[in-house]
């Protein structure tokens, strides 16, 4: 029991931490600038290379597979009721309010979580971020602020390609496995999306970029223990971040399917 309220003490303490670590990036992002405490533009522009760029061949990998995986799917168990024709409109909705923001986020939580706290961890190690602090230089605004930046510009970003190379994997498939026409699969997917779909799948996106961003960057910041722990705490972020991801799109899936 008393190992099991330590933990509960050390999680809420961490939540704490972590709500008070975002208000002071959104500070260091919105508000700051508007008092001389410029954005680091150039730094953010090299991250979303990183976060945005760099992610297009796994993220469009990733999408074009699901994109013919949703559409044979539907279509085996649609062929059973004579309606193999709504499977293109089907795979289509839940590319864009599902799987294409939701597997995005994943990836970008592997691939970018994890280096946003090895990177940053490595240099609370080294004791740079402190030599930053020593020269009255926020870490914050200086390391965080620009990959925060990056990470909500370029994931929307890349679940707009994710929806679009979705689309068409799922048109390949359709066309030439299935043996739905391409006029009939355009329209189809034409008619059943609506904007609201895709609005949806983009309000997932930003907030999972929040995420991400914010568990990464802030699990540098706690490291202990040297090289070991810079390991031990770049597992976490993934970690974390993916339970969150997870969670918040169960959360918004619920809303938008109650009230849209």
């Amino acid at each position: 029991m008393a190992s099991a309220g330590g933990r509960a003490v050390e999680f809420l303490r961490h939540v704490s931490s972590l709500s008070y670590f975002f208000r002071e990036t959104l500070r260091w992002t919105f508000v700051k600038p508007f008092r001389g405490k410029p954005i680091r533009f150039k730094a953010a522009v090299i991250q979303m290379d990183e976060v945005g760029v760099k992610s297009i061949p796994i993220v469009a990998l990733v999408s074009f597979v699901i994109g013919i995986i949703l559409v044979l799917q539907t279509a085996y168990q649609l062929e059973k009721f004579g309606a193999i024709n709504y499977a293109a409109s089907l795979a289509s909705v839940a590319l864009t309010r599902e799987m294409a923001p939701l597997l995005t986020a994943i990836v970008l939580a592997g691939r970018v979580s994890a280096a946003f706290t090895a990177e940053l961890g490595t240099m609370l190690v080294t004791e740079e971020i402190l030599a930053l602090e020593v020269m009255a230089i926020s870490p914050i605004s200086y390391l965080v602020v620009p990959r925060f930046l990056a990470m909500i510009l370029m994931v929307p970003c890349l679940t707009v390609l994710a929806d679009v190379i979705g689309m068409i994997g799922g048109y390949v498939v359709g066309t030439l496995a299935i043996g739905i026409g391409s006029d009939l699969y355009i329209r189809s997917t034409m008619e059943a999306l609506l904007m609201k779909d895709i609005l949806s799948g983009l309000v997932k996106s930003f907030v999972f970029a929040v995420i991400i961003a914010m568990i990464g960057c802030y699990m540098a910041f706690v490291v202990r223990g040297g090289a070991e722990g810079v390991g031990r705490a770049t597992m976490i972020s993934v970690v974390a971040s993916l339970i969150c991801i997870i969670l918040a799109d169960c959360v918004f899936t619920t809303i938008f399917y109650l009230f849209l």
